[in-house]
């Protein structure tokens, strides 16, 4: 069955997140295991029922939690699951383990499937350790020692030379996830900022500033996934998987065609074409904002603005809560929370609670269709998936 076949045959029947920020005392296994304790309970069910598990691998684990993850992960949980993956494409992963849910249920290969990723950077691992560059070209990058912010930074100048973008437009993205976090319980940082804390906060690689800058964070979150038919059956209002696509067009910086145009063209036409929708049916968007000139950059290529208009789209609230297409109304990685390589994981299960009706001050109104977009590597690696409530079937 191709991915354009999967459109609702599967759906989401548990979402849940651990405690996010720091969290020291749990190790990255113990995060694993929490979300995964928590999303079985928000589907009501007894972990026995689990057949399938995939999971995301913890950037800071060694040893059998490395390199035999879910396997190690299913021990932890006591299951022996008929089919176990570990994913390893960065924070692209959360987004395709939903792909690879649906495909692997739709073969037979198993019928209820438990999807984890979790890390502990800030506590487990130095500051350094939390921007690591294994995509770096042995021979023309790594020699001169770029920093993971620095290599963002050289796509935000192309962005600002080649469209006028400015580091206001940059700094709206990070007022926008902030003031989302303010009205969510658990985000990691919640105090609100205006433009001026964005562009007076220290500048880490020109024209990044800290608060451009995704968090350091611990934390980890789990969805539970079956096929639509048995979602029926379980006490929240399931939430359907449309379509998803995927792109992977380089892997170091130094081999991309442009700086300013990235795979989410491709992996988000493929979601698209998948789900049977186009950008206008869109009620809110979860984009990756590891930086924020990234941010303008995939909702560009995701469609909801010309190429090079991203900047002044994301200007006057557009992409705030009540403007015409809100974006990461958890806080995103901005503000909510940046686990490693668990990232894209939190876009899922807080678009999970907006398509449900639960997130209270911060609910979109009438929310039916969410897009979710997953990066790895340097803007490499790439996960675009579409999730729906019952009224998009």
């Amino acid at each position: 069955m191709s991915r354009y076949g999967l459109r609702g045959a599967m759906a989401i029947v548990g979402a849940a997140d651990t405690k996010v920020g720091a969290v020291p005392e749990l190790t990255s296994a113990q995060l694993q295991t929490e979300a995964a304790r928590l999303a079985l309970a928000d589907a009501a069910i007894s972990k026995d029922r689990i057949d399938g598990l995939i999971t995301c691998n913890a950037s800071v684990e060694r040893g059998p939690l490395k390199t035999f993850h879910a396997e190690m992960v299913a021990e932890l949980l006591g299951i022996a699951p008929r089919f176990c993956l570990t994913g390893a494409v960065g924070g692209a992963l959360p987004v395709l383990m939903m792909e690879h849910a649906a495909a692997a249920i739709a073969a037979g290969l198993c019928h209820t499937v438990l999807l984890i990723s979790a890390d502990n950077i800030l506590s487990a691992a130095k500051r350094r350790a939390a921007v690591p560059e294994p995509w770096d070209d042995p021979q023309f990058e790594e020699p001169y020692g770029p920093t993971t912010p620095a290599m963002y930074a050289l796509i935000a100048r192309a962005h600002m030379h080649r469209f006028g973008t400015t580091s206001e437009q940059f700094a709206a993205v990070a007022v926008a996830c902030r003031r989302h976090a303010s009205m969510n319980p658990g985000a990691h940082k919640r105090e609100p900022i205006a433009l001026a804390d964005v562009l007076n906060s220290r500048m880490i690689a020109d024209p990044l500033h800290l608060l451009d800058c995704s968090l350091v964070s611990d934390g980890g979150a789990a969805i539970v996934m079956t096929a639509a038919q048995r979602a029926r059956d379980f006490p929240n209002p399931p939430v359907y998987f449309l379509g998803a696509g995927e792109a992977h067009p380089y892997l170091s910086l130094l081999h991309a065609d442009s700086l300013t145009h990235s795979g989410a063209i491709q992996s988000g036409r493929q979601a698209y074409a998948a789900a049977g929708v186009a950008p206008r049916d869109i009620d809110l968007a979860f984009v990756y904002d590891a930086f924020t000139p990234m941010a303008i950059i995939y909702l560009e290529d995701l469609g909801f603005c010309p190429k090079g208009e991203g900047g002044r789209f994301v200007e006057g609230g557009n992409i705030e809560l009540g403007g015409p297409l809100p974006i990461n109304t958890h806080g995103g990685l901005l503000s909510y929370c940046h686990a490693g390589l668990a990232n894209s994981i939190f876009h899922i299960t807080e678009a999970v609670r907006q398509l449900r009706g639960g997130c209270g001050a911060r609910q979109v109104n009438g929310a039916k269709l969410a897009i979710i977009h997953g990066q790895g590597g340097r803007a490499s690696t790439h996960g675009t998936a579409i999730l729906g409530t019952a009224e998009t079937l």
